[in-house]
This record gives C-alpha cells, structure tokens and sequence, in this order.
C-alpha cells in the first residue's frame, strides 16, 4: 500500500490542483483539433472535414460541431469547396500544443518509454502538465545529454 508523505495541503492549494485540471479539459479538445488541423496543412494536405474525422476517430457531425465552435472561437475559417484553415490565432494554438506535445514525448522516450507509447501517451498529458515542470522535463532531458 502507498502511504501519503505528508498531510493534506491547504484547501486553495489542494482546490487548484482539481480547477487547472478543468480548465484543461476543456481546452484539450480544442488543442487537439487545431494541433490536427496544422499538420494536416502542413503535411501538403488540405485539412478536410472528412480526414479530420478519421483521424480523430469521431463522426463527421461531432467534426462539424467542433469546427463551428472553433470558427466562433476565431481559430480556425473555412472556404467553400476547400478545407479548414487556421487563423493566426489557430496557428499560435496549434504551435504551442505541438511544443508541449513534443517536450512529453521527448521526456518520455529519455525515461526510457517506448517511442509508440510515449506518443500515445504524450498526447494526453501534453493538456494537463504546467508550464512549470515542462520546463523540468527540458531540464533533465539537458541534464541527461551532457
């Protein structure tokens, strides 16, 4: 059995552990779909409706919903009979979440996760991890290379 090393923190300090963690679930989805959208760009394809889909593994409808809550959002815009486009501000969502995305990943192949699992399992944690100990991740990853 895992013993606690030490007593309850205080309530604010316990309490903002459960509201970050909110807030990002909500973003989650929408880093998740913008970051998709970027690639998709990138990679010399068109973000389309139906690849985002696939990728993302949902429906086309729960795609169209999402892509309408983004447009509202300023993230991304549409042209008719093309696909999705990221919005300057999309684009800056989209690196940032690619960046964190990438320090996990990294971290966790250093650590000595498989580089399968790693992205896997990355792609999750890169929502709910701080600023903070991304930037302890980079510091051991240093650490590790000299």
């Amino acid at each position: 059995m895992i013993s606690r090393r030490d007593a309850l923190p205080d309530a604010d300090v316990h309490s903002e552990g459960f509201r970050q963690t909110r807030r990002a679930r909500q973003s989650a989805l929408v880093e998740d779909y913008v970051e998709l959208i970027a690639d998709l760009i990138e990679d010399g394809q068109e973000a389309r409706q139906v690849d985002i889909a696939a990728r993302l593994g949902v429906s086309q409808p729960t795609v169209a919903k999402m892509l309408m809550r983004l447009s509202s959002e300023g993230l991304v815009y549409r042209k008719p009979y093309r696909g999705v486009f990221l919005t300057e501000t999309g684009q800056k969502v989209a690196q940032e979440s690619r960046e964190r995305h990438q320090i996990v990943e990294a971290f966790l192949i250093s650590i000595g996760v498989s580089i399968e699992i790693a992205r896997i399992d990355a792609e999750g944690i890169e929502h709910y991890v701080s600023d903070e100990t991304l930037n302890a991740f980079k510091a051991a990853m240093s650490a590790k290379r000299k």
